[in-house]
């Protein structure tokens, strides 16, 4: 179990990675956008395409999996009462649903219809990093945050 356990954390780290960096490209894009950089514009969009399809969306498949295997095998009295490992899970179902509305705004900016700004991208950024605290904390402490 030490190496789902360890290839589970590898793919964490690659989801949450993708979850930091596309929010930050779409900030990009919406400064060539403003700028009228065509070229830039069209780079991201091939940019955002592959981190989402070919980093972030494989990368959070594995993680899922190996995380529910780990779960499965260890879900016991312990984890069934465990008042942290329920809000982890919630945790991980929002970021789940974050990563959805990343592969939404990466859709929107390939059809030319991103109706949000800059500063809506930078803040919209910050979410997995609160989530990321959050879980850190919740595993480690092994308690509610």
């Amino acid at each position: 179990m030490l190496w789902v356990k360890a290839f589970h954390i590898m793919a964490v780290i690659t989801w949450f990675a993708a979850l930091f960096y596309l929010p930050r490209l779409f900030v990009y894009h919406c400064q060539a956008n403003a700028e009228g950089d065509q070229r830039g514009s069209e780079r991201f969009k091939i940019m955002e395409r592959k981190l989402y399809r070919g980093i972030m969306t494989p990368s959070m498949i594995v993680a899922l999996a190996l995380g529910l295997w780990l779960l499965v095998d260890r879900w016991d009295p312990y984890f069934k009462a465990a008042i942290w490992m329920h809000i982890k899970l919630t945790l991980i179902v929002l970021l789940i649903g974050y990563h959805h509305i990343c592969g939404a705004y990466v859709k929107k900016f390939a059809a030319d219809r991103n109706t949000r700004s800059e500063t809506f991208y930078r803040v919209f950024n910050e979410a997995p990093v609160l989530v990321l605290v959050a879980v850190v904390l919740l595993v480690t402490l092994k308690q509610p945050v």
